[in-house]
């Protein structure tokens, strides 16, 4: 749905552009950026549905092949390392975890410029048997528009402010 939602921003900025007036490139510009922003915040989205689902595949279909995490001090590089973090070493993707992943919206900041932006959001992980928040982290992340697709370039753990 949200690629249809994003394509629908699109069309409109493209239709729009079909105008004569000098006040259409920059609504057409407008209409471009809350595209772009829709659809990074669409990372936050399927990485917290990949988490929840445990479902690895999912997951790196948000990174870029030459992307970066850091995460507990660690650094894994290109998407190979990056599978085998999720597959073999995250918390929340162990088979034994039975977890929620959620991020509160108030938290989700996204800035774009041009092809290139940034993504954060924390990760409250709730145990669904317990309905208890087990861990919170943060996750600083650099994006791309990558044929035409925007993608995790290089992403940061870090501890949650408490700040809004």
């Amino acid at each position: 749905m949200g690629r249809i939602l994003g394509g629908c921003l699109v069309l409109a900025a493209m239709l729009s552009a079909c105008g004569g007036s000098g006040g259409t490139a920059s609504a057409t510009a407008e209409l471009q950026k809350q595209a772009d922003l829709y659809n990074i915040d669409q990372i936050e989205v399927t990485f917290h549905k990949a988490a929840s689902n445990h479902d690895v595949d999912l997951m790196m279909t948000l990174w870029a092949d030459d992307a970066v995490a850091t995460i507990g001090g660690q650094t894994y590089s290109g998407k190979d390392q990056i599978r085998n973090l999720f597959a073999d070493k995250a918390a929340p993707f162990r088979p034994e975890n039975h977890w929620l992943s959620d991020t509160p919206a108030y938290k989700l900041k996204s800035t774009v410029s041009g092809d290139t932006g940034t993504l954060y959001f924390e990760c409250h992980y709730i145990d669904v048997e317990n309905k208890v928040v087990v861990v919170t982290v943060g996750a600083q992340q650099q994006v791309a528009r990558i044929g035409g697709k925007w993608l995790i370039k290089e992403m940061t753990s870090t501890s949650p402010t408490l700040s809004s």
